[in-house]
């Protein structure tokens, strides 16, 4: 069985056919999706066994990054997002997606309309684009088996600095919804750049909610799903593509369901 994925899209948007395509390559049956498609009703998110948020530009990250289209979600498919996550279905944000899925709610608490984390500017004040080390921990469906494991994705992104405040950080930490954090070569978590490129407290690269069913990170995992994507593959590095883990993952929380 091909479990149907919704990969979500609309103005600025341009990481949805690599998005489809790592979860092709997982065994799912990806659509894109654009947002005028679930708003109009001639697409239905209950028909979908997985969402995902790729990355991009949203509406030209007009405002804030993500800004635009999390309030069109908030304001238009609040129901349709509430019934998806009450079912137990799993939500995916990557970078821009990540950004939207922050300043609707569902991140890192699933309260739909309630923000309470940010994801700002670079310390660096300009647009980032390398490949970087991240250490996998915490709990979600989408990392499961591969915690404590190191991997290497690709960032590209000018507003990726997870922030928030100190109460809230703490119980993030507590409750193991940090999933991915930015690590020197010596695997250690590190807030130093270049190995943390955005400055994000904590070195937060990726974080899920309370259930573990969603999941944001700022760096690519589409980019890392063939062995040749990897910056050394030449060298024989790389191996399996540390990205294929999450589609996985989801395609097989998917079959579960």
């Amino acid at each position: 069985m091909r479990p149907p994925v919704c990969i979500l899209r609309t103005d600025g948007t341009n990481c949805d056919v690599e998005t489809a395509y790592a979860f092709e390559k997982c065994g799912a049956a990806p659509r894109l999706v654009h947002v005028n498609e679930l708003r109009d009703g001639s697409r239905r998110l209950g028909d979908y066994g997985v969402l995902v948020i790729p990355g991009g530009f949203s509406y030209g990250d007009d405002v804030h990054s993500g800004k635009i289209l999390a309030v069109e979600l908030t304001s238009f498919l609040r129901d349709a997002l509430l019934e998806f996550t009450a079912r137990g279905r799993p939500v995916l944000g990557i970078c821009n997606g990540f950004q939207v899925l922050v300043r609707t709610g569902l991140l890192p608490y699933a309260r739909l309309g309630e923000i309470s984390a940010t994801l700002m500017a670079n310390d660096s004040g300009r647009f980032e684009c390398r490949w970087v080390r991240m250490r996998i921990e915490g709990r979600s469906i989408f990392t499961r088996g591969a915690e404590g494991r190191t991997v290497t994705y690709q960032v590209a992104h000018g507003e990726g600095k997870f922030y928030t405040s100190e109460a809230v950080l703490k119980s993030l930490e507590d409750g193991g919804q940090v999933v991915f954090r930015y690590v020197g070569p010596d695997g250690a978590l590190t807030e130093a750049y270049p190995d943390n490129p955005n400055g994000s407290v904590n070195a937060v690269a990726g974080l899920a909610d309370p259930s573990g069913l969603i999941l944001g990170l700022m760096p690519h995992p589409e980019r890392s799903v063939e062995p040749t994507q990897h910056p050394n593959w030449r060298r024989g590095e790389g191996g399996d593509p540390d990205g294929l883990l999450v589609f996985r993952n989801a395609v097989h929380y998917a079959r579960e369901m």
